[in-house]
């Protein structure tokens, strides 16, 4: 089983490649939950995750033969990224499988980087599917995206980074999908420091680990939903599942909404992007998934920042959405003149701010003596809306809350 002298052997073989990455304390988060929370910044790293690490070590591990040869993987972004960056480097040809939904900025980012993508199934599973055909075709090395030890020794260095720059960490916050990220973390961590947590997350759309856990044995799931699309994988690998089940204290999940929560904290209070699978060890925090004390030093890691913009603006409407921040809502008005005036009485007294409002007299869902409204509007918060809603309702309104 993967040990520390494995990750202590990866630090010395990734160091020019990969980033010694921040830990910062934050006020903010710290003030919110009670804990002293530092930041492991792991979306600053190359490529904008923490992949470079693991693809690194993996590609230096290889013999003349197998380099000649080239290599092959699939992955949803980020492991497709180092493994181009880390091939490329050392002069490596590498062919990329990607889900045919990738997100556009990772297939980029990977030509970019220098691999040859094949875009390929509806997920990661089936994108790995055609990469082992790819494998057996071609004669190629299969770099694993978390499934190998010399990957997870690679992103254990995380972790070694997190307890030398912060020896009085308690508690770790990792993602998990395949697993390989909280293998190499919670090894080194415990290594180094037993007594430390290592609380891993995962996506309630998305949750391989939680669900074998409970049931003793790896489980795959049929499918994986959710917009933390770096940890959505169907199953936890076969060797990084045991030292899951060893050296993992807990392990929690999150709903999309509490990921989008956190992703526009992170944005506006911290000044940080970071994707859905990024934001989830702060998300399992703020929604207080697992326990912890006061003043309890708690380091989530996150883990990667390459957020599709498409995404990205969807991820921060819902965010909004769930703060009380954003509301779009239907109502039906009289079709005279003077009723869309009595409307924003209501809106003026609560100094909600309107961002677009669509008025239409032909809708086949109303009256023709009525008119249908829609209208989005900024709020200052779930008080703010609950309060709003009640005065129009009293006010006689039908209104349907349609975000």
């Amino acid at each position: 089983m993967l040990g520390l002298s494995d990750i202590l052997e990866a630090r010395d073989r990734v160091r020019e490649t990969s980033r010694h990455t921040p830990l910062e304390h934050s006020h903010t988060y710290s003030a919110m939950t009670g804990a002293d929370v530092r930041l492991k910044l792991e979306n600053f790293q190359r490529t904008g995750a923490f992949k470079i690490r693991g693809a690194t070590n993996r590609i230096a591990t290889l013999s003349d033969a197998e380099k000649e040869a080239g290599v092959v993987t699939a992955s949803a972004g980020n492991h497709a990224q180092g493994v181009a960056l880390a091939a490329t480097r050392v002069g490596v040809d590498a062919k990329i499988v990607m889900p045919e939904h990738a997100p556009i900025s990772k297939v980029k980012a990977t030509r970019n980087y220098g691999a040859e993508v094949v875009l390929a199934g509806a997920d990661y599973n089936e994108a790995a599917q055609r990469a082992h055909e790819i494998e057996r075709e071609e004669d190629r090395t299969y770099v694993h995206a978390f499934d190998d030890e010399y990957v997870m020794a690679g992103q254990g260095t995380i972790g070694l980074e997190i307890v030398e720059d912060c020896p009085e960490v308690d508690t770790v916050v990792v993602p998990i999908g395949g697993g390989g990220l909280i293998s190499g973390i919670a090894t080194a961590v415990k290594e180094r420091k037993p007594d430390t947590r290592v609380i891993g997350v995962q996506a309630e759309g998305a949750s391989s680990v939680a669900t074998s856990l409970e049931k003793g044995e790896r489980v795959s799931l049929d499918g994986v939903d959710t917009i933390a699309d770096g940890i959505a994988t169907r199953s936890v690998g076969e060797k990084t599942f045991p030292i899951i089940r060893d050296r993992v204290d807990e392990v929690v999940t999150v709903s999309d909404p509490e990921i989008a929560v956190a992703l526009v904290y992170l944005l506006e209070r911290s000044k940080t992007l970071v994707e859905g699978a990024g934001a989830v060890p702060l998300a399992a925090l703020l929604f207080e998934k697992f326990d912890f004390e006061d003043d309890e030093t708690i380091v989530p890691a996150l883990c990667g920042g390459n957020i599709d913009l498409n995404t990205l603006t969807n991820v921060i409407v819902r965010g909004l959405v769930e703060t009380g921040r954003y509301l779009k809502i239907r109502t039906v008005l009289k079709d005279q003149p003077g009723a869309l005036e009595d409307l924003l009485e209501i809106f003026t007294a609560h100094r909600a701010n309107i961002y677009a409002i669509h008025h239409d007299r032909t809708s086949r869902d109303v009256e023709m003596s009525d008119t249908e409204v829609e209208i989005e509007l900024e709020m200052r918060g779930p008080d703010h809306v609950d309060a709003f809603l009640s005065d129009m309702r009293d006010a006689g309104y039908e209104v349907d809350v349609l975000v």
